[in-house]
């Protein structure tokens, strides 16, 4: 439910700039953001800390898109996000000995600190890799296309590379012990 919530205001974005453009886009990003967070207050549930942040750089940037006129602050939050992701995923790690990522999933996935690093690592590039797409295809290629590869592309990369990576740790997981197999205390030596 979480995941879905988290995608309805791009979702509403890409529908409202299809119709009317990129200023009510953004104006509907902005709703859509809000009633996100009043969702989480009616429900009486704690909001996500990536959904404030998301919340106010929304605010800021859409805000100041609708304000001035010009699509370069929309433009800019994307690639500002995204190194905010990857300087949190270092920072973390290097001034403040958290490794964010074993935060988070830690408890769904038990790993070595070495490979949770790595993981650090590989997101860091990742997100900064996403941040530089999206620099160079907001402002050297048409608003649409900028719009479909935030939408559809950044999406899209996003999920091919969580699947890596779950691909990538599935070697480090330790192996489910067989249902048949003998328990430790059952076993006779020879």
């Amino acid at each position: 439910m979480h995941v879905l919530l988290e995608y309805i205001p791009l979702i509403v974005f890409l529908i409202v700039y299809k119709l009317e453009g990129i200023y009510w886009a953004t104006g509907a990003l902005i709703v859509a953001s809000a009633l996100q967070i009043l969702f989480y207050i009616i429900k009486k549930k704690p909001i996500p800390k990536q959904t404030i942040v998301f919340f106010i750089l929304i605010l800021s940037f859409g805000g100041l898109t609708i304000f001035l006129q010009d699509d370069s602050f929309i433009k800019w939050k994307v690639t500002i996000i995204n190194l905010f992701f990857a300087a949190a995923l270092l920072a973390g790690h290097y001034f403040f000995n958290k490794i964010i990522l074993k935060t988070f999933l830690g408890e769904a996935v038990d790993l070595p600190d070495a490979i949770w690093i790595k993981l650090t690592w590989a997101w860091a590039s990742f997100f900064t890799l996403c941040a530089v797409l999206n620099w160079y295809i907001a402002f050297n290629f048409s608003q649409e296309t900028w719009v479909n590869f935030k939408v559809f592309g950044l999406t899209g990369l996003t999920f091919v590379f969580a699947i890596g990576t779950v691909f990538s740790l599935y070697k480090h997981l330790p192996e489910e012990n067989d249902a048949n197999a003998p328990k430790e205390s059952e076993q006779v030596e020879k």
